[in-house]
């Protein structure tokens, strides 16, 4: 008897089922989310003083935020590093891992 799968990365499972770019996507917006808001703790800014060094409003605060929301543009994820004292980084890798 052979088992499907047996052996395989747990990344080679979701690219069979078409689902490996959405989970790293969803992955890659949690860590990001979860990086400014430690960065607005450390520095003890809240929602609204955050929104407005982004130039934004709080509702795209709330979106960049919110790590099941994948829907955030690049400018957002930018304008949040710069009212953050940080740069934003994304590279193309090899490989889908």
């Amino acid at each position: 008897m052979t088992k499907k799968g047996l052996g395989s990365s747990f990344d080679d499972f979701l690219a069979e089922e078409g689902l490996l770019e959405d989970v790293s996507a969803v992955a890659q917006k949690r860590v990001l989310a979860r990086q400014v808001a430690m960065a607005m703790r450390k520095r003890d800014l809240s929602k609204v003083e955050m929104a407005r060094r982004m130039g934004t409003s709080r509702a795209a605060l709330d979106r960049l935020l919110d790590p099941d929301n994948p829907g955030v543009t690049l400018a957002t994820m930018e304008r949040a590093a710069i009212a953050l004292g940080k740069s934003l980084r994304i590279r193309l890798v090899d490989g889908a891992s």
